[in-house]
């Protein structure tokens, strides 16, 4: 498994390749900028190896705390964590759902000290508004938070995947066959007991 120096290199060295492809395919500064953002920040510290004590949970500095939960919840390398699409989307969704309850924490506060009015059905028509305006930069910006991860994932699985090639040569590289486990036959015992019974009833 590449160390995360590496990682970080193949992010910085792919950057200019990602940025070329998202502006020849989207023909729009903003969407590519977003797109490069997401792809950097996927890559860099926002990417499937904070389910452990890695450099990219280091980088959170003083926030790093964040993710002590989801760590303790999932087991490393688990499709929950690098797995295409839903490794992304689960980060995404635990740090929105995170600064969603302490962004509700703190205007609660700030309506009991008399400083901010809360109006909750203006507030989720803005989110809502948001949403719909903004699709576009939003796919963009997940997009590359999505290619960020992946460069990650794919080449953790490229290194294992060499590894095993060296020492194993191309079986290295097919999938594991299960052997099935034969259960003992008991016709040792039956036998026995057959035996045992017409014996008894021979004596008899």
């Amino acid at each position: 498994m590449p160390s995360g120096r590496t990682h970080d290199r193949i992010t910085l060295w792919a950057l200019p390749i990602v940025v070329a492809i998202a502006f020849w395919q989207t023909r729009n500064g903003n969407l590519t900028l977003l797109l490069a953002g997401g792809f950097m920040f996927g890559g860099l510290m926002f990417g499937p190896d904070l389910d452990i004590y890695s450099r990219q949970f280091q980088r959170w500095g003083w926030l790093r705390w964040i993710w002590l939960p989801y760590q303790k919840r999932l087991r490393h390398r688990s499709f929950f964590s690098h797995g295409p699409i839903i490794g992304t989307t689960l980060r995404v969704l635990y740090l929105t759902t995170l600064l969603f309850i302490l962004s509700i924490f703190g205007l609660v506060v700030g309506a009991k000290l008399g400083n901010i009015t809360l109006n909750w059905q203006d507030m989720s028509e803005n989110v809502g508004r948001s949403l719909t305006n903004y699709s576009s930069e939003f796919l963009a910006l997940f997009f590359g938070l999505e290619l960020g991860a992946m460069s990650h994932s794919l080449s953790d699985w490229g290194g294992s995947a060499y590894k095993r090639y060296q020492k194993q040569g191309v079986q290295g590289l097919l999938p594991r066959a299960k052997m099935k486990k034969r259960k003992p036959t008991s016709r040792g015992t039956r036998k026995t007991g057959g035996t045992r019974k017409t014996r008894e009833t021979r004596g008899k």
